[in-house]
């Protein structure tokens, strides 16, 4: 590397980028293809966790003192760690780093279950915050998952070994499993990539003093590409905050300036997902911040279930819920308190977040072998089923929870909740943006109700909803208003998020009890499971859009036109023009089975309903067309091969078993879906009916 590179590569302001490297089974291949290709006055540090046998001396530093330029040495007590040099940990040692010393301790648990890597990426992130780059390499098992993810939190770099190049995939597919990884790459080239990062990096991340993005119209302009492809507006989130994920955004692309970052997403989709990813760091762990947990357990949870009567049901929200390590930690804490009063209560624990690969994760409730560093043994027998390497979580719990895509900021809250636990979210928000979603949790709360916020957070933006009831772990009870006011719900988003922003241009009070389109639709939705639908007139022109309707209507050249019969797929669209004429002539449920549909790369078959609504007025007396898939998609031409004999029975029946599993997952995914547009609308119609209060007044 020329001179000139290898001083902007060491220019810092005032942190070193440290460098954490976790590797197991076959890892010492891939630590000598990276350090191969790693240049010796990077001016970053590295330090290697590599699982180690304990009962032998290691010569791990030796053999990478063979293929790195830089000086290596096994890590002693309370090291001082420096830029271009290379520090390995000995064997049968944790390792941590604080105040830029790496220190030794005992390690903890037994030694199948020790897991190194994350106990010293952890330490990192804490220590280099968004300095540290945490790289997991070759190994078996999950150690490291739950460590890059707290690197992740503090807005470090993320790089992964791309499981086909390495020798044992577990521990990298593990890690990519997050959705976290910057990137996922062959050893080799994460070291290039790693050098152009350091190259283009300042830490820590330039902010301008007032926070103001380098032009208001630019930043503007960056919130449009992002509501428009996410659906999900970030106008009135802190403005440092957003501009250190932009800036992160902009180093890993070896971007100088914000307009040029704007190009870079007008022309890249996948850069606006990874921007919006961004913006949606899935920092949490089981019973993170313990001290806030045993308050809960022991105080919270017990005054809670002595408040409410037997037959009452006992409400809990969890907002911005992320992966759901947080949301199964308050069930286990229920369910351990209605052990020791032995009895049965009925508990809805709602979770919610805008992010749908998070809620998948948190929905499955399968995750690393690694939580045995967070969750106590007894609990995870008491709770877990041990698979193969990960725990999965147990029926005891899943019954309490409701998992569902919701934005608090656009969509209406829930109500009549006991607790609402909402941590971390409204550090990210402006003044005004707190004090509005402060106003939608008390509105959400029962009388007395509790609220839970971050160690960083509190109810300033609206002193006057909630009272201190634990001021140290920032824990609130909810009191009543001065005055009989409610807070704005968010009517507008939450009929964008059903299909109809840009439709409604504005909310009328009404003074007799006609219902919307909207409140139809939604009445016939929520008889059959809320599938993917569309409201058309009698003609065929759409008026509603709910669900992803993508593998059945698509877009055509020229003139736009809305007629769902000229939109849908040709294999389609003979059916659903016929379905739509019998339908509006008889006014009756016309239902057509198992159609086959084939085309895209893809087949699929579904059943096709076209089913009269029932209004007041001409509008409301459309028609709802509902597409059921109900045969897994796979290709054209694709037929079944049902063995015989006893072999080929055994193999039909585990079949058989998996797609009773699957159909049960989609179930109770609808299910919950389902619950949360009851608790949706419940809000709207007590939102409504306060409204009308207030007129009659």
């Amino acid at each position: 590397m020329p001179k000139a590179e290898h001083e902007a590569a060491s220019r810092r302001d005032d942190r070193l980028i440290i460098v954490g490297i976790g590797a197991s089974a076959g890892g010492l291949e891939a630590i000598e293809a990276f350090f191969q290709q790693m240049d010796p006055q990077s001016g970053m540090a590295f330090v290697l966790v590599q699982h180690l046998d304990p009962t032998h001396k290691s010569i791990l530093s030796e053999l990478v003192g063979r293929f790195s330029k830089m000086p290596v040495q096994e890590v002693t007590q309370s090291q001082q760690v420096e830029a271009n040099h290379v520090y390995v940990i000995p064997p049968n040692r944790d390792l941590a780093i604080l105040n830029n010393r790496l220190q030794l301790l005992d390690p903890t648990g037994p030694r199948h279950l020790r897991l190194s890597i994350d106990y010293f990426f952890r330490s990192l992130a804490l220590e280099a915050r968004d300095s540290a780059v945490g790289i997991v390499l070759s190994g078996t098992g999950t150690d490291g998952t739950l460590g890059v993810r707290a690197i992740k939190g503090e807005g470090g770099l993320v790089l992964v070994q791309d499981p086909a190049t390495a020798a044992y995939d577990g521990m990298p597919r593990s890690a990519i499993a997050t959705g976290i990884a910057d990137a996922v790459l062959q050893p080799a080239e994460m070291a290039r990539q790693l050098l152009a990062y350091a190259r283009n990096a300042t830490f820590p991340y330039t902010v301008p003093s007032s926070g103001a993005p380098e032009s208001l119209d630019e930043r503007e302009r960056l919130f449009v590409l992002l509501r428009a492809q996410t659906g999900h507006d970030f106008s009135l989130y802190k403005e440092a905050t957003i501009t250190r994920r932009i800036q992160r955004r902009m180093t890993i692309n070896g971007i100088d300036t914000e307009s040029d970052f704007i190009r870079l997403l007008q022309k890249s989709p996948a850069e606006v997902d990874a921007l919006w990813k961004e913006f949606l760091i899935r920092v949490t762990q089981f019973f993170r911040d313990q001290e806030v947990f045993d308050v809960l357990g022991t105080g919270v949870i017990p005054e809670l279930l002595k408040r409410k009567r037997p037959d009452e049901e006992i409400r809990i929200w969890i907002p911005a819920c992320s992966t759901g390590e947080e949301v199964y930690s308050t069930a286990m804490l229920i369910h351990e308190n209605l052990e020791l009063l032995g009895e049965a209560r009925d508990v809805k624990i709602f979770a919610t977040d805008i992010d749908q690969a998070a809620l998948e994760v948190a929905r499955a409730g399968i995750y690393p072998e690694s939580i045995i560093s967070d969750v106590s043994k007894e609990r995870l027998t008491r709770f877990f089923n041990k698979n193969k390497s990960a725990y999965v979580v147990g029926k005891e719990l899943r019954r309490m929870l409701v998992f569902s895509s919701h934005d608090v900021i656009k969509d209406p809250p829930f109500s009549r909740m006991d607790l609402v636990s909402c941590r971390n979210l409204l550090i990210y928000m402006k003044a005004e943006l707190q004090s509005r979603v402060l106003g939608l949790f008390h509105y959400a709360l029962n009388e007395s109700g509790y609220l839970l916020l971050g160690s960083s957070e509190t109810t300033s933006a609206a002193q006057d909803l909630f009272t201190e009831f634990n001021r140290k772990l920032h824990l609130y009870q909810r009191r009543p208003r001065s005055e009989t006011r409610y807070p704005r719900l968010p009517y507008s988003g939450f009929l964008q998020s059903m299909g109809l922003g840009g439709v409604v241009k504005g909310v009328k009070i009404r003074r007799n009890n006609e219902p919307t389109l909207r409140e139809v639709t939604e009445e016939a939705l929520l008889e059959l499971y809320a599938p993917t639908c569309v409201v058309v007139d009698d003609a065929g022109n759409m008026l509603y859009v709910h669900g992803q309707t993508g593998r059945f209507l698509e877009a055509t050249t020229g003139e736009a036109n809305l007629n769902i019969a000229r939109l849908a797929r040709k294999d389609l669209s003979i059916h659903l023009s016929a379905a739509i004429r019998e339908s509006s002539a008889t006014r009756k449920e016309v239902y057509y089975r198992s159609l086959r549909l084939e085309g895209n790369g893809e087949a699929l078959t579904i059943d096709l309903r076209v089913r009269p609504l029932s209004g007041k007025t001409a509008q409301q007396n459309g028609l709802l067309v509902l597409f059921e898939e109900v045969t897994p998609r796979g290709q054209p031409g694709d037929a079944e091969a049902i063995p015989v004999g006893d072999a080929a029975l055994v193999q039909r029946t585990t079949m058989l078993e998996q797609e009773l599993a699957s159909t049960r997952e989609v179930l109770q995914t609808a299910n919950e879906e389902l619950q949360t547009s009851n608790e949706e609308l419940s809000s709207t119609v007590e939102e409504l009916q306060s409204t009308n209060e207030e007129l009659l007044t």
